[in-house]
């Protein structure tokens, strides 16, 4: 049974692949292929969910082995890359708890989602996604289950930026977009540690080494996963991202926001027990840091006046208290919340849009008795985190882009330059014609190659020099054996030339040149 495993990622991936390809070639277009691409995602997904509870039930007789290997994939000295899956525990339960509400959505979103403009980038989008969030879960070591927590997010910011011609979803999915590099660079760095410390990515391999890591070690270790999961999963002070997400359409914001992708901070974090238990430190960070998003969603949630904005708070401070439960070394109690947790919210967020609808007259938002003002309005105004996090996230990133774009106009373009290919300038064998028909050159004639930049003056100097040779060989030359010989020599130089001029040469001459300088 545990070679199940692979089919439940790889059902989604080739139903994405086919409603995709479908649609770049205009099989799949318009209303009238709806319910084909319909079809095709929801099937996958179902598929999927009956050989996630298929894998789950002989994990529960004990049938299960708990890793499947798929063969190797990578192999470089030490470095033993495998394409294994863990098929017992939490991930199968998470595989199966998440394919059932991925399915349940992806039914939901056929009717909601009809006659939408973008209906079917929006299913290959959403099969992508459950391809990535399997993966995730199931894979056993830290490469494939970072393809999938990066696919994930590539989905992620596709949907929030779904209404692309509207200003406010693409700045909202470019932010988020760069609030989640920060945790990717911790995770990155978390999976380098390990295969330096513990010699294997594997993640069974790096929680049975634990042993044989210091404290430090450990903690590093920790620290580094932490800041993954915080900014995944939205805790401070990344919190700010998820409210900006809500952007996106309804069923995208159940399942990435609600039930499935917030989640994967946790999942972490409760994946890597042994680490954690060895780094109090690090359990001490996660209890803080849980407790602060708490009472910060809390707060801010209270002010409130949409639906989408409460569920949303709602949600990080539900996310908060799984990591103060991990932190205080609840465990198991996390998992269970998780797993709750995920079921309540996919299904207050699909039936956010009918509360518009069956609910009247709601009372303005006034400060209750006994708050003080001030944190009314700190409150209303989320604490300024937002701004704060514009100005310490967004505005590096921008004036980097800034600094990178001016480099490269005024510093690289000088020095490559763009010289001028001499195929657009008169071959020497046309000059020779002109001079046999007593046509008069122009007084430039001379300047065989012109280019600008280092690189190009380089390269308009050394066209200069062939052209002198060609000219004293060929135009010059005295008796038919001389002119013959010089057209010979020309055409070799010709040849040189062309070659000297092909970008790639160019290249690697500046960078001769800049190696022998220093």
């Amino acid at each position: 049974m545990d070679a199940l495993v692979i089919l439940i990622p790889l059902i989604p991936l080739i139903a994405a692949a086919i409603i995709g390809l479908g649609h770049l070639f205009g099989f799949l277009k318009g209303e009238a292929s709806e319910n084909i691409t319909a079809d095709i995602a929801g099937w996958a997904i179902s598929m999927s969910f009956l050989l996630s509870l298929a894998l789950l039930g002989a994990d529960l007789l004990g049938k299960n082995t708990g890793i499947y290997s798929a063969g190797p994939w990578l192999s470089s000295d030490s470095l033993d890359i495998h394409l294994n899956f863990i098929s017992t525990g939490i991930n199968v339960r998470l595989a199966a708890l998440f394919s059932m509400l991925l399915a349940l959505i992806i039914r939901f979103s056929i009717d909601y989602m009809h006659r939408e403009a973008g209906y079917h980038r929006f299913f290959f989008i959403l099969s992508l996604f459950t391809s990535a969030m399997l993966l995730l879960v199931l894979s056993g070591n830290i490469i494939f289950t970072f393809i999938g927590w990066e696919v994930a997010g590539l989905c992620s910011y596709l949907l929030v930026g779904y209404a692309y011609d509207r200003p406010v979803a693409v700045t909202n999915a470019s932010r988020i977009f760069i609030t989640n590099r920060i945790g990717d660079a911790g995770f990155l760095l978390g999976a380098g540690l390990s295969y330096a410390w513990v010699g294997s990515v594997n993640w069974n391999a790096l929680n049975v080494a634990i042993e044989q890591l210091s404290l430090g070690e450990a903690t590093s270790l920790a620290l580094c996963f932490s800041v993954a999961a915080f900014a995944k999963s939205a805790q401070l002070p990344f919190t700010p991202w998820l409210a900006k997400a809500m952007e996106g359409p309804t069923p995208s914001s159940a399942i990435f926001y609600g039930s499935v992708m917030v989640h994967a901070g946790v999942y972490l974090i409760i994946l890597l027990k042994p680490i954690f238990e060895h780094a109090p430190l690090a359990m001490a960070v996660l209890a803080i840091v849980g407790l602060l998003t708490a009472v910060y969603s809390y707060v801010v949630g209270l002010t409130q006046t949409d639906v989408k904005s409460s569920l949303i708070f709602a949600t990080s401070g539900q996310l908060g208290l799984m990591f103060l439960e991990c932190g205080l070394g609840f465990w198991n109690f996390a998992a269970g919340h998780l797993c709750a947790h995920a079921v309540v919210r996919a299904y207050q967020f699909l039936t956010s849009p009918s509360l518009m609808h069956n609910v009247r007259d709601l009372p303005p938002a006034t400060p209750p008795r006994g708050v003080p003002t001030w944190l009314y309005v700190a409150s209303l105004q989320r604490f300024w985190l937002d701004p704060i996090t514009d100005w310490a996230l967004v505005k590096p990133f921008r004036g980097l882009a800034h600094d990178l774009s001016y480099f490269d106009d005024h510093i690289v373009d000088w020095l490559m330059g763009a010289p001028a290919p001499a195929i657009n300038a008169i071959s020497s064998l046309a000059q020779l014609e002109e001079k046999i028909l007593g046509a008069k050159l122009d007084n430039d004639s001379d300047l065989f190659a012109q280019g600008s930049g280092l690189a190009g003056k380089l390269t308009e100097s050394m066209a200069a020099i062939l052209h002198w040779f060609e000219d004293r060989i060929v135009l010059r030359g005295i008796g038919k054996d001389a002119v013959n010989y010089g057209r010979g020599l020309g055409h070799i130089a010709n040849m040189i030339e062309k070659s000297v001029l092909r970008p790639r040469y160019l290249v690697l001459f500046v960078f001769i040149t800049l190696l022998v300088a220093f």
